[in-house]
């Protein structure tokens, strides 16, 4: 016997779970069921999305529901158009074998006159957004006389979204005698109102912890500089070759810089935000719930209610402004008592976020390392491997053709073969992860533990980011400069104004050596030991515009051009609660150029760099780096030109 069978439906209800393959109830569901079905009962249900909500109320209202009447006897409000149509998809696989049922969804961007013929053609169920019903009974076309079940569906989400007057207006029109059942993944403040106001002893259900995160969720924080965060985003969608992600920005802006970033280094990726038209919204999510795409960019707001199956991984570009957000942005994965992963992107300074996080959902983060880009392309050479062992064959199709391919390669050892058969899929996968730097941010007790490590010596430069430097062009100047191979440069820290390098000790004083007598940009370069850097009184690095006294000595003139970015320190967590304040800091590069020449102690050229590269430094607002070398003739000494160019932001 069906499980769902020894619960009590109906046998067209059992027939239609049957079919789409239900066996055994989740965890709400055995809850809830049975609690709806007994009788005349409110409801507060607490469960994470994807563990089976929808059918915990649907298949109990559709069993209760008399579809022989061209009543409406319930009214499903939900926040967004896209789980507004999932609900209704849903409901009607329930009711296939039901004769005469009717359930019409109710949204924005759709025709409201349509809507209106549908309802009155006898819809038993209503299933709709907040504002459009709200515009439907202003102007009278639904009546809800007759409504016996109310039903709300995320209500934490819509009391977010600023439907609270909307939900108020909504349930005063419906009978006071009906049964109100109310899901959420948290329980605000908010929410307790409606409860309180709309219902009468409600049940309260909770499947797991209350506020508490999906136990099948992996979470998992990377720490990076915040210039390197859109390289962190490739290096982990390049670690898994079969991602299917959502990325969640803070902005529309740069919720669609990151997507088409994505785009130009060959990423299947789009956006998803506020300034979309509807039909540009559909059209996105059609591509994306057929797999076309591998990552979906999207903001908050626009993402609520996206209902698709087998996300892996969900990617916070940005931590969210409120923390139960972040179990809302979580739960897109690990549906369906999946596994799902769910990774933050920080800085240090958001360490203590992730805590608070911590606190909320009771779940651990694991402190993850970003991938090298040796291991980048090795999870990406493997997944080919692994596609070459399971494809099918179609004999038939390449029989004629492979007499002429066996006649081409037969010259080739099977190890050729090979070989070049990867170097045509990988060439410049390689060659972009040739000398890709570590992208993990050193914390204090990183860098006190790898200043110890045998064989590494710690150097001080006075060079950084106001020269135009970061860690891969700073590692491509000291190996060009010093004639030091770049392998022997273990990482970079670049600062404002200084930056730290650790090199393998038999380096070191050859590097020391070779820059005693280097110069950039008219000034004396610096460069030493960690610890005789440590005891410099003056000459630090100084921000702000003017004039600044550089490490070396000189002037450096001219101020950082750096835009405003409002930078959270603090935390909101339910209805607007703060946790630790909020703060805005200056902390983003804005538009600017910067032209420096200058004379080097030794050449540097500048080496190829791919698409991929030059449109990652657009999307995290660092910048595109040119180089050119000239000689003058006559003196003998050699002058680089050195210019970094700040690319203005594109708006949308």
């Amino acid at each position: 016997m069906n499980k769902f069978e020894a619960l009590g439906f109906n046998n067209a209800i059992v027939k239609a779970v049957t079919e789409l393959g239900f066996e055994s109830p989740t965890p709400i569901q055995e809850k809830v069921i049975p609690v709806l079905l007994a009788g005349n009962t409110d409801l507060v249900a607490l469960a994470q999305t994807g563990t089976g909500k929808t059918a915990a109320f649907g298949l109990p209202l559709t069993h209760l529901i008399d579809f022989t009447s061209r009543d409406t006897q319930a009214v499903i409000i939900c926040p967004t158009r896209e789980l507004c149509m999932q609900i209704t998809r849903d409901l009607q696989s329930y009711t296939k074998y039901i004769d005469g049922a009717n359930i019409v969804a109710v949204y924005g961007g759709a025709s409201i006159d349509n809507q209106s013929r549908d309802i009155k053609k006898g819809a038993q169920i209503v299933v709709a957004t907040p504002g459009r019903l709200c515009d439907m009974i202003d102007r009278r076309r639904v009546n809800f006389s007759n409504v016996r079940f109310a039903v709300l569906d995320e209500a934490d989400e819509m009391l977010n979204m600023g439907f609270k007057e909307d939900l108020d207006t909504i349930l005063s029109q419906t009978p006071e005698e009906k049964n109100t059942w109310l899901f959420s993944a948290t329980m605000p403040d908010e929410v307790l109102r409606i409860s309180k106001n709309y219902m009468e002893k409600p049940v309260e259900i909770t499947a797991g912890t209350k506020n508490s995160g999906n136990d099948n969720i992996e979470h998992i924080y990377y720490c990076v500089q915040a210039r390197d965060k859109y390289a962190a985003l490739k290096r982990i969608a390049d670690s898994n070759p079969d991602i299917f992600a959502i990325v969640f920005c803070r902005t529309r802006i740069e919720t669609q810089e990151i997507a088409d970033a994505l785009i130009k280094d060959g990423y299947g990726a789009d956006s998803l935000h506020g300034d979309l038209s509807q039909q540009q919204r559909d059209h996105v999510m059609k591509r994306y719930r057929s797999r076309s795409l591998q990552m979906l960019v999207a903001t908050d707001v626009a993402a609520r209610g996206i209902d698709v199956n087998d996300v892996t991984h969900v990617i916070n570009y940005n931590l969210p402004d409120e923390i139960e957000n972040y179990t809302h942005r979580s739960g897109r994965t690990a549906r369906a008592g999946k596994k799902g992963v769910s990774i933050c992107i920080i800085n240090m300074k958001e360490v203590g976020k992730i805590r608070i996080i911590e606190r909320i959902i009771k779940k651990k983060f694991i402190q993850g390392t970003i991938p090298t880009g040796f291991e980048a392309c090795e999870k990406q050479l493997f997944s080919l491997v692994k596609k070459i062992h399971n494809v099918e064959v179609n004999e038939s199709a390449i029989e004629a053709y492979l007499p002429s391919i066996y006649d081409e390669l037969k010259d080739l050892t099977r190890e050729d073969i090979i070989k070049r058969f990867v170097s045509t899929e990988f060439n410049r996968f390689l060659d972009y992860y040739k000398n890709a730097p570590d992208l993990n941010a050193n914390t204090s007790r990183d860098r006190e533990r790898s200043s110890s490590t045998p064989g590494v010596t710690k150097l001080f430069i006075n060079l950084g980011e106001l020269d135009s430097l970061d860690s891969t062009t700073m590692k491509e100047y000291i190996s060009e400069v010093s004639g030091v191979d770049a392998a022997l440069i273990v990482s970079v820290e670049v600062k404002s104004s200084f930056s730290f390098i650790e090199v393998k000790t038999e380096a070191a004083e050859i590097i020391q050596g070779t820059f005693k007598t280097a110069r950039y940009n008219n000034r004396n370069v610096r460069i030493e030991s960690r610890g005789a850097s440590e005891g410099r009184s003056s000459g630090g690095g100084y921000e702000g515009g003017g004039n600044r006294r550089s490490f070396g000595g000189g002037e450096r003139k001219g101020g950082y051009g750096g835009g405003n970015r409002s930078d959270r320190g603090g935390y909101k967590g339910g209805s607007g609660k703060s946790y630790g304040g909020d703060r805005d800091r200056s902390s983003r590069g804005g538009s600017s150029s910067r032209s420096n020449s200058e004379s080097g102690g030794g050449s540097y050229e500048r080496k190829s760099y791919s698409d991929r590269e030059k449109s990652s430094s657009k999307a995290t607002g660092t910048s595109e780096k040119s180089y050119s070398k000239s000689e003058s003739s006559g003196s003998g000494d050699r002058k680089s030109n050195f210019s970094r160019e700040r690319r203005p932001r594109k708006t949308f």
